[in-house]
């Protein structure tokens, strides 16, 4: 039965492939390449990995599920295209105009987002993992706090950092961020940095009258005051070392 069900799938899903494949207009593909000129093209699953697109006119273009992979799209006009589903992996989109463009389910991690202009842009359901530049208004704290978790967790420090700082400059009296940043930091071993954050930790927690989190910046700014030379392990932590006890404690963070 667990074959069958599959098989169907399978098929289905090549059949759906198979359809789509066929949704972008040839004609606008070349007119794209040749002009960087392409208002309201019919663009939708559109091949088009690491083109130069720069300063490109697609103003009301469709764009649906096409694999823009690593193509630069600096300065190109997008406003009001639909991108939904659409593959951005790695695209310079620096000094874009997406005015009223429909990004939902848009795969935009590692992406290139300094200076773009995204109002209005709808953004739902969209992944951001690694983006450079991400602006504040279209994120949550919650959101920023998640990414400099993953990046911490793979050993990512700076963007870690960015992440955390970016959540606390939307949520001031973010705790949990200001602890990981902490962490973070002394994973880098900043412990300067990590002990301020620490510290500011711990009064935050002490006027949300968390416990668990008191007991636990508490424990950290001691770890930060005690000298190397007095540990019995002076070497590198990792970023989870000091808060595998109490893990529970920052996932209550999590967007989740």
């Amino acid at each position: 039965m667990k074959s069958q069900i599959l098989a169907t799938a399978v098929f289905l899903t090549t059949i759906s492939l198979t359809t789509t494949a066929q949704g972008a207009n040839s004609e606008d593909i070349r007119q794209l390449l040749a002009t960087k000129k392409c208002q309201n093209c019919d663009l939708r699953v559109a091949g088009l990995v690491m083109a130069d697109l720069s300063g490109a006119d697609l103003r009301g273009a469709n764009l649906t599920g096409a694999n823009l992979s690593r193509a630069n799209l600096s300065s190109a006009d997008l406003r009001g295209a639909n991108l939904s589903g659409a593959s951005l992996f790695g695209v310079n989109l620096s000094e874009a105009k997406l005015s009223g463009a429909n990004m939902v389910g848009a795969d935009l991690r590692n992406t290139y987002l300094v200076n773009a202009e995204l109002t209005g842009v709808n953004l739902n359901s969209t992944n951001l993992q690694g983006a450079i530049g991400i602006p504040l208004q279209i994120a949550k704290p919650e959101e920023f706090y998640a990414w400099g978790v993953a990046e911490a967790e793979k050993g990512n420090l700076k963007p870690a950092i960015d992440y955390f700082s970016q959540a606390i400059a939307i949520k001031p009296d973010y705790a949990g961020a200001y602890l990981s940043r902490g962490i973070a930091s002394y994973q880098g071993l900043d412990r300067q940095s990590a002990l301020k954050d620490a510290q500011i930790a711990e009064q935050l927690f002490t006027s949300q009258n968390n416990a668990p989190g008191i007991q636990t910046a508490q424990a950290f700014v001691k770890e930060l005051q005690t000298p190397y030379g007095e540990k019995v392990n002076a070497g590198k932590p990792s970023f989870f070392d000091f808060v595998s006890g109490v893990s529970s404690l920052l996932l209550q963070f999590l967007p989740f």
